[in-house]
């Protein structure tokens, strides 16, 4: 199924991914300050119901719930030594849900950590932490490994190399850029060009971009990346800027008014079209019908 993964994007096949974990989750009834990874095994018929509802809606990639499921940010709820049973609990569930000819990928967050000389982890621990996230999805059944939300490339490099030396799996390596004085950056003032430039000779399969402040900061994102580079692309946007509503954050781009932003990402050229935070199934559908017309008029 990896190789099917690639396959499909080289013969030009639109795929879409799904939206938001988190914040379904919390939908569902997840109480903040709690682990998500921990709900793969106290909640797997939550976690297993997420999958189901974004393969129903039309994802043809579902990615497990996984994104802090490494040895350092376990480690905030005591849980450090648990990574390898999160790991291939959540590929599991995922894997038993999937439709055929649909995949499984393997969410890798970043570590939360800074690197030396900025800070006290070293190369080699961060790989260590990776490596192990990897591997446990790689044997829980996941079909690719996504590396996403990275801020810093060095961290980005870093994963990718645990995944391509560790598994056998592709990997699609996004980070997260916001538009400020000095144009598209990371927090850690990476710009785009040079994310596509690192992301590339890391060895990473499928480039791009998630989370971020909503389409529209989306869709310049990718007016910028298009031209640089060959490489497939995969745009996944939050459903704008959450506002703090009776306690809880509420995402105000529906499926309605992210439907013309989620065409123009598409005529840009995205090979892997999805959502982040804020995103459900329901803004998963209308995208699967937005990407079968757009291959329908492309045949």
């Amino acid at each position: 199924m990896a190789e099917l993964f690639l396959e499909k994007l080289r013969a030009g096949i639109i795929l879409l991914s799904d939206g938001a974990m988190g914040t379904e989750l919390q939908k569902r009834g997840m109480p903040t300050g709690v682990c998500p990874e921990e709900y793969n095994i106290i909640h797997p018929e939550i976690v297993q119901g997420i999958y189901r509802d974004y393969y129903a809606a039309g994802s043809d990639i579902v990615e497990t719930n996984t994104f802090g499921a490494n040895r350092s940010r376990l480690t905030l709820h005591n849980f450090e030594h648990r990574v390898a049973e999160f790991c291939k609990a959540s590929a599991q569930l995922a894997c038993a849900v999937c439709p055929a000819g649909k995949f499984v990928a393997g969410s890798i967050g970043p570590t939360g950590d800074l690197i030396e000389p900025l800070g006290p982890r070293t190369v080699q621990e961060i790989y260590d932490i990776f490596t192990e996230q990897a591997v446990a999805l790689a044997e829980g059944g996941v079909d690719a490994i996504f590396v996403e939300t990275m801020m810093a490339p060095e961290e980005a490099e870093i994963a990718i190399r645990a995944v391509k030396e560790k598994t056998t799996l592709p990997v699609v390596a996004t980070m997260t850029f916001e538009l400020g004085k000095a144009g598209l950056r990371t927090m850690w003032g990476v710009d785009v060009a040079t994310a596509v430039r690192r992301l590339t000779v890391a060895g990473a399969d499928v480039i791009g971009a998630n989370c971020g402040r909503g389409f529209d900061e989306m869709i310049a994102i990718i007016q910028e990346m298009r031209p640089l580079t060959r490489q497939p692309i995969i745009a996944q946007s939050n459903a704008g800027i959450p506002e703090w509503v009776d306690g809880v954050s509420v995402y105000k781009e529906t499926p309605e008014i992210i439907q013309p932003k989620a065409e123009k990402l598409l005529q840009l050229g995205v090979n892997i079209l999805g959502g982040c935070c804020g995103t459900g199934p329901e803004h998963i559908k209308k995208m699967r019908e937005l990407v079968e017309a757009f291959m329908a008029k492309s045949r």
